[in-house]
């Protein structure tokens, strides 16, 4: 099994910017939110994280003991000139064309379609290793981002990239994705047991 953890609050989430590659830090809220995942990754046999720090130190807070390795495969899209501004100053006609455009590059970043290719790339790497881990009774985790993950998600589905502006993601949750006879099946999606209190 592959199950896809996006990192917990940052700073850059909380005070609602773009965050691609900027390195934003977690919040309090957000190292509590990554630590209420640990039940969630329980029995986890490997662990990758993106190389920004935000993912990297939610990786750490799962508590899994499992060292972590760095793929940069799994790194947040490059949204270039766009990377930290607020989402509300962004031109309404830039979303227009990014959500029309899986090819769209924002000036000095990196379209979804790209993304995409990379995140494709290490899923089928993960389900095909010699071990077996992911397709086997593995548990692979993986610490994300918004972006790699929907991409994963619209890979199991059989999806464009396209399919990720159909998709909501929230802070420290859990997508799991299983082999099944045919292919990659998406057997769980935006799992957030930090939220079931409120």
């Amino acid at each position: 099994m592959l199950i896809l953890v996006r990192h917990g609050e940052s700073t850059g989430n909380a005070d609602g910017l773009l965050l691609g590659r900027i390195d934003s830090p977690l919040t309090i809220r957000g190292l509590e939110q990554a630590r209420s995942l640990a039940d969630t990754v329980a029995g986890a046999t490997r662990l990758i994280s993106s190389p920004l720090t935000r993912a990297r130190h939610t990786a750490e807070a799962l508590g899994t003991g499992l060292p972590i390795e760095v793929d940069d495969r799994w790194v947040e899209v490059d949204y270039g000139e766009l990377d930290g501004q607020k989402l509300a100053d962004i031109p309404s006609e830039v979303w227009k064309q990014w959500r029309s455009d899986p090819g769209f590059v924002p000036p000095g970043g990196e379209s979804l379609a790209s993304a995409g290719m990379r995140v494709r790339e290490a899923c089928e790497e993960l389900f095909a290793a010699p071990d077996g881990a992911a397709r086997g009774d593995g548990i692979v985790v993986v610490v994300s981002h918004v972006s790699p993950i929907k991409a994963a998600a619209c890979w199991s589905l059989g999806m464009g990239d396209e399919g990720a502006w159909r998709l909501y993601l929230a802070n420290a949750s859990a997508t799991r994705i299983t082999w099944g006879a045919t292919g990659p099946v998406l057997a769980g999606f935006n799992h957030t047991p930090w939220s079931a209190g409120r």
